[in-house]
């Protein structure tokens, strides 16, 4: 019986995924001739073509396609069978958490306090990042769980956690409150706080005003919602924010929605995420707290 080498595996899998040697090479921090030789060996192994090659253009053939399921089922049963084996828990039972600064503000803050009451044993870590640093971190094994955008990676087991609304603000006495229809014009007009954390789905946002004749009055651009959030309480200016960020302050009147037709649709996507196969309960958990939190 032959032994099974779940790397030339793991290989064929990065290569389905990203549609290149190359980049499959990136992914998994190997030099490109490393990742041919392993599909050729698994391709020996197997007495069959994976892939057909023309150029730098890399298809699946039918063969590849039949053993795609079961090739992922490997890494899979590989992975859970780590986790039982050698547990990745440090002496204090410490979960080391990643997330972007916004998850770490709200919704850690309220998550973390419900979970640890079924979770007693556990100790937490949380470490802020952007999404990059932190997928990278999860397949290093740096970090257990992590929380980002919206993600996709062939070793990663991902779950959408919750999509929040990209909403207008302003303060209380301000007149779009009472105003009928409101323009993107009219926006354009008022002092601008523009927070931008970096996801696509800003692109959109700066779209709403790019066939104005003349550009947005954006007064101060910051990477921080809460320091927008805050020169928006201090009347500085309205500005478009994720809802989770401002709930509390809309609850209290403190901030106030306005709907316009032009941002329906816009929204950050969160997920968590984990290697394949490791934390899959405590994953489970975190989703059904996180309905909690955004109804």
């Amino acid at each position: 019986m032959k032994e099974i080498n779940i790397e030339n595996i793991e290989a064929f899998i990065h290569v389905i995924h990203y549609g290149s040697f190359n980049r499959a090479a990136e992914s998994l921090f190997l030099s490109q001739p490393t990742v041919t030789a392993r599909i050729q060996t698994l391709e020996r192994e197997l007495n069959c073509k994976l892939f057909h090659r023309i150029g730098k253009q890399v298809n699946i053939t039918e063969e590849g396609k039949r053993f795609l399921p079961y090739a992922q089922q490997l890494v899979q049963i590989y992975e859970k069978g780590k986790m039982h084996v050698n547990p990745k828990k440090s002496h204090n039972n410490e979960l080391k958490i990643g997330c972007t600064v916004s998850v770490s503000n709200y919704v850690l803050s309220e998550i973390l306090p419900k979970l640890s009451v079924s979770n007693k044993e556990i100790h937490y870590k949380v470490i802020t990042g952007k999404s990059d640093e932190l997928i990278n971190k999860v397949l290093n094994n740096e970090i257990d769980i992590g929380f980002v955008r919206n993600i996709s990676h062939p070793s990663l087991q991902s779950i959408k956690l919750f999509e929040d609304p990209i909403t207008l603000y302003v303060y209380p006495d301000h007149y779009f409150i009472s105003k009928e229809v409101i323009t993107i014009q009219d926006i354009a007009k008022e002092n601008l706080i523009f927070f931008e954390c970096g996801s696509l789905d800003w692109l959109r946002i700066h779209r709403l005003f790019e066939n104005l004749e003349a550009p947005p009055n954006i007064r101060i651009h910051t990477d921080s919602s809460e320091m927008a959030k805050k020169l928006i309480l201090e009347q500085f200016g309205i500005g478009f924010l994720p809802s989770i960020s401002v709930k509390k302050e809309v609850n209290e009147g403190l901030l106030h929605p306005i709907k316009i037709e032009e941002t329906n649709g816009i929204y950050l996507q969160t997920n968590i995420f984990s290697n394949r196969g490791e934390y899959s309960d405590l994953v489970n958990e975190i989703v059904s707290l996180s309905k909690e939190l955004v109804n």
